[in-house]
């Protein structure tokens, strides 16, 4: 498998670099080689993950995992979830892709303890980045356990979010593991117009705020209005019945 380091070797250092550019000739290697990489791909939420999903799975096996104890409350965790297995189900459906997924324990308490000190911080600061980290870590972390090629994060697509940190940070992560981290800028080539597309052919929910207490706050996002519909979202609803067929398998074991 290449790594990107190698792409990113023969750039030139004074340029920003074009994340999207080193993901595409990741991929070309990928074609040139016969290769069909497993990648564990973090996401926060279905509307990133859509032409994500899309895109890759052309080109390798792709299996989804929802790490975000940075969601507040628990309801809205759950209704995002679930939101994404159902998403994956119908892209499977629509397209005979067999895209899996894996999610994390949800523990907030481990998410505050990582960004304190960092709660007056402005979206789009340090405490951001300590939480693309945070992300980025279980995923490695992951990826490594259950033997993927590769890890990366569907972040990119958002046009509210920092590529180039997110990239930085996916990267300085790769160098604790024994795994590689895929570069992407997933917004670019208009694939963040194509998300909005798939969320209207998908019906899917797309949440107003990013995710953590701290954000939502500072947007004046009413977290107890959020809580009571996510609640009536998910009633009678169940993730793990509904969705059994899409949850990994690893060594002939559903997680």
């Amino acid at each position: 498998m290449i790594d990107s380091q190698d792409i990113l070797a023969k750039m030139n250092p004074n340029q920003k670099i074009n994340y999207d550019r080193v993901m595409q000739k990741m991929v070309a290697n990928w074609q040139d080689q016969g290769l069909r990489p497993k990648i564990l791909m973090h996401v926060c939420c279905a509307p990133c993950s859509t032409y994500t999903l899309e895109y890759l799975s052309q080109w390798a096996d792709i299996t989804v995992y929802f790490a975000n104890s940075n969601i507040h409350p628990k309801a809205e965790y759950q209704r995002r979830q679930y939101v994404v297995e159902k998403f994956i189900h119908d892209f499977n459906e629509n397209t005979g892709q067999a895209v899996q997924f894996l999610g994390a324990p949800y523990v907030p308490n481990e998410f505050f303890r990582t960004v304190h000190g960092l709660e007056n911080e402005p979206e789009g600061g340090d405490r951001c980045r300590v939480c693309y980290d945070y992300r980025l870590d279980k995923t490695a972390e992951k990826a490594v356990e259950l033997g993927f090629d590769y890890f990366g994060s569907a972040l990119t697509i958002s046009p509210h979010k920092n590529s180039q940190t997110i990239n930085t940070v996916g990267l300085d992560v790769q160098k604790i593991y024994d795994t590689q981290y895929l570069p992407s800028d997933f917004k670019k080539n208009q694939g963040y117009q194509r998300s909005v597309e798939m969320c209207k052919e998908y019906d899917i929910y797309r949440q107003c705020y990013c995710g953590c207490i701290f954000a939502a706050k500072a947007q004046g996002v009413d977290l107890v209005q959020i809580k009571k519909e996510a609640q009536a979202f998910m009633d009678g609803k169940n993730g793990e019945r509904d969705y059994a067929h899409i949850r990994f398998t690893f060594n002939g074991k559903k997680i």
